[in-house]
């Protein structure tokens, strides 16, 4: 459509028939849609044709690089513009709208997206905000490149973040954030993710190696803290006080401890690893 806007999209997935149908619905005003999957098996590919997006799959084969990178490497979008959702995520007409203000003014090359959190069917208010850098001119930058052949099994890209040449902007109207899967894939992708970030701490090397300097400001605060034994209880008590997540009732309490869980369960796997030497 002559109209539509000039950024493709492209939604990583792997058995996402719950989240899926409701992200593409959203999609219509973008000039391509690519559904990048991993193999699935309820149905998803299927799901992503019925919408209309292309469908395109991937096989990971333990190396460098992962999903996102993997995917503009091979398949150059036609489009200037690349914006990365994951299924449970959800835009709005606003947000179409600010994202394409943004690329007619071709001003910065990238955008910080911000997130409503859902949880536990609850729109939560308040706690610790969401934000990631997930839409960029895929011709300035890639997904930064971390070494962990031996010791991930992640597939995409999680908490690496693009390294980008130029001005970042920020589009300030929200995008829904609200996995239909439940906790118990909420709590089996978390114990995932603190493995992965244990075992990419150790791997960063002192403070002030290159690595560490290629941190964004976010991430370099939280490694440099997250083996002091008060570190977990610390973000508790700023996300449901500091930052009010106590509005959010029994789902902001829930979220806010299985947080501090999380960041414990890095901290302790962190010591195991390097008591094992792995």
């Amino acid at each position: 459509m002559s109209d539509s806007i000039p950024v493709t999209v492209v939604v990583p997935v792997r058995n996402e028939a719950k989240n899926l149908p409701r992200c593409l619905e959203r999609l219509t005003r973008f000039e391509r849609v690519v559904v990048v999957d991993s193999g699935s098996t309820d149905g998803t590919p299927d799901i992503a044709r019925e919408h209309g997006a292309e469908v395109v799959q991937f096989k990971w084969n333990g190396k460098f690089p992962k999903k996102r990178n993997w995917y503009l490497d091979n398949h150059t979008p036609e489009t200037e513009w690349v914006l990365f959702l994951d299924a449970d995520e959800f835009i709005s007409d606003a947000f179409c709208d600010e994202l394409a203000a943004v690329v007619e003014a071709d001003v910065h090359v990238g955008c910080w997206l911000t997130f409503h959190n859902w949880f536990m069917g609850r729109f939560l208010r308040h706690g610790d905000p969401f934000s990631k850098l997930a839409f960029f001119k895929h011709a300035v930058g890639r997904y930064e490149r971390i070494d962990e052949d031996r010791w991930s099994h992640l597939d995409m890209e999680v908490h690496e973040h693009p390294v980008l040449k130029g001005s970042i902007g920020t589009i300030k109207s929200p995008i829904d954030h609200d996995d239909r899967r439940g906790l118990d894939s909420y709590l089996a992708k978390h114990n995932d993710y603190s493995a992965w970030e244990a075992r990419r701490y150790l791997a960063l090397g002192p403070k002030g190696s290159e690595a560490w300097l290629a941190l964004t400001p976010r991430q370099r605060s939280k490694y440099a803290k997250i083996e002091r034994w008060w570190f977990p209880a610390a973000y508790f008590v700023l996300s449901w006080i500091v930052k009010r997540g106590f509005l959010d009732g029994r789902a902001g309490l829930a979220l806010a401890r299985l947080k501090m869980q999380y960041y414990g369960h890095i901290r302790m796997k962190i010591r195991e690893y390097r008591q094992q030497g792995d």
